[in-house]
Order: C-alpha cells, then sequence, then structure tokens
C-alpha cells in the first residue's frame, strides 16, 4: 500500500450514525434500500456534498438509477427527506438546495417516545391488574364492584401509585384491620404527608409507632402480661390497637 493512500485512510472521516436506526428503520416504515439511500446521503453531507443527485448515489450502489430516483419519490412523499432552498454564503444570492434527512430523525424520536409511552402504559396497567388481584389475595374472595371502583378511585382520581396503595393494604394485614375505610385513611394519611415510595411510608409508620410507643416505657415488666407482640398503629382513631 502507498504513503499516500495510507495517508488519504488515516484522513478519511469514519460514518457515524446512531445504532438505534439500524434496530428500528424497519418499524418506522423504510425499507433496506430506502436506509442505504439515506446512509449514502449522509455520507455525501459529510463531504460536502448536501445535494447529491440519483446519478451521483448509484455510482456507490448496484441500485439501477430509475429505481432510486423513485425511492427518492417515496422517501420525499412519506417525510423522510426534505428539499430546502437557502441562498448562498459570503453575498452568493444564487439559490441552492439541499436533501435534508432531518425528518429521518424526527420520525425516530416520535416512534422511540411513542414506544416509550406504550410500554409505561402497558406496565401500570399490568401493576393496576396486580393490585386488584392482590386484594383479592388478602381478603380470600373476589371483590365487590363497589371495591373495585374504589381501588379505581384511588388509582385514577386520587392518583395514588399501585406501589403505594398496596403497601397501604400490607400496613392494613399488619395492623389487623383489613377493610377499605381504613386502607382509604392510611392513603389520605401518607398523601397529607407527602408519602410518595414505600421507604417513606414505612419510616412514616415506624416514626408513628415510636411516638405513640413511648408511655408504655413507664409500665412495669409485669403489666405487659408477657405480651411481645408489637401494637399496630389505628390510623382512623389516630391510637394504638
Amino acid at each position: 500500500m502507498s504513503n499516500e493512500l495510507t495517508l488519504q485512510l488515516l484522513k478519511e472521516k469514519p460514518f457515524t450514525i446512531s445504532g438505534l436506526f439500524f434496530k428500528h428503520y424497519k418499524e418506522i416504515g423504510l425499507t433496506d434500500q430506502q436506509f442505504l439511500i439515506l446512509m449514502h446521503i449522509q455520507q455525501f453531507h459529510a463531504e460536502g456534498n448536501e445535494f447529491p443527485t440519483p446519478n451521483e448515489l448509484i455510482e456507490r450502489m448496484t441500485m439501477p438509477e430509475q429505481q432510486c430516483t423513485q425511492e427518492l419519490k417515496v422517501l420525499l412523499t412519506n417525510r423522510f427527506i426534505e428539499i430546502l432552498e437557502g441562498k448562498g454564503i459570503k453575498g452568493d444570492e444564487r439559490i441552492s438546495e439541499k436533501i435534508s434527512i432531518d425528518p429521518l430523525f424526527e420520525k425516530l424520536h416520535l416512534f422511540l417516545n411513542n414506544k416509550n409511552v406504550k410500554k409505561e402504559r402497558n406496565d401500570t396497567v399490568a401493576l393496576e391488574g396486580r393490585i386488584f388481584q392482590r386484594f383479592e389475595e388478602e381478603f380470600a374472595r373476589p371483590l365487590s364492584p363497589m371495591e373495585m371502583e374504589m381501588i379505581s378511585m384511588w388509582i385514577d382520581d386520587d392518583q395514588h401509585a399501585p406501589h403505594i396503595i398496596e403497601a397501604a393494604l400490607r400496613e392494613s394485614v399488619v395492623s389487623s384491620r383489613l377493610n377499605f375505610r381504613y386502607i382509604d385513611r392510611i392513603l389520605f394519611d401518607w398523601k397529607k404527608n407527602g408519602i410518595r415510595t414505600v421507604e417513606q411510608a414505612k419510616k412514616h409508620g415506624e416514626k408513628i409507632r415510636q411516638h405513640h410507643d413511648k408511655p408504655k416505657s413507664f409500665q412495669t415488666a409485669g403489666s405487659t402480661s408477657g405480651k411481645s407482640k408489637h401494637p399496630g398503629y389505628n390510623w382512623l382513631e389516630g391510637e394504638e390497637n
């Protein structure tokens, strides 16, 4: 290999494009041929040619010029590319044209955003379904329509996250007060105190129990009657069990 060719290879800028395009170009509606044309346009831009013609494109491809022209029309119609007009630099008033592939990036962004929203929606539906299942498991019976409606109101109207509702359910089980009114009161208290995570709910519950356990420290050892069970907190009355 000659020194001149080696120097040329070292100076040549690498072709770079996000791997997301290779992963998703089919899903956003591109064929293999159309995607390859777009990659060639990107490379021409890197070389300083803002408006490569079909003839210039096919010089680097095995595609016939007629097919290349047709594919460019499809890309333009489906808004994967657009033709922009502008004036030259340094006082040059001549109108120049450019093939922009910005719409391709916009389409990929929109696709990925919609995909993420759909995933989050599906995850939320799955979590909500789990909540109903957990309630039926703890109550050991199917939920009534009114109870199902109440859970839905906690989620939709009160904007309680599914994991917080499940934590409130566990709290009611620990307190041996398994009923919807009691769970609703727990959720009301947590929302009033800005509780948004299970960890925050746990610390909040421990803080309340510690506060209401303090008077017991003055009792004699015999007054406990040998009970070792940690008292629950009555969220309806604001006192321990």
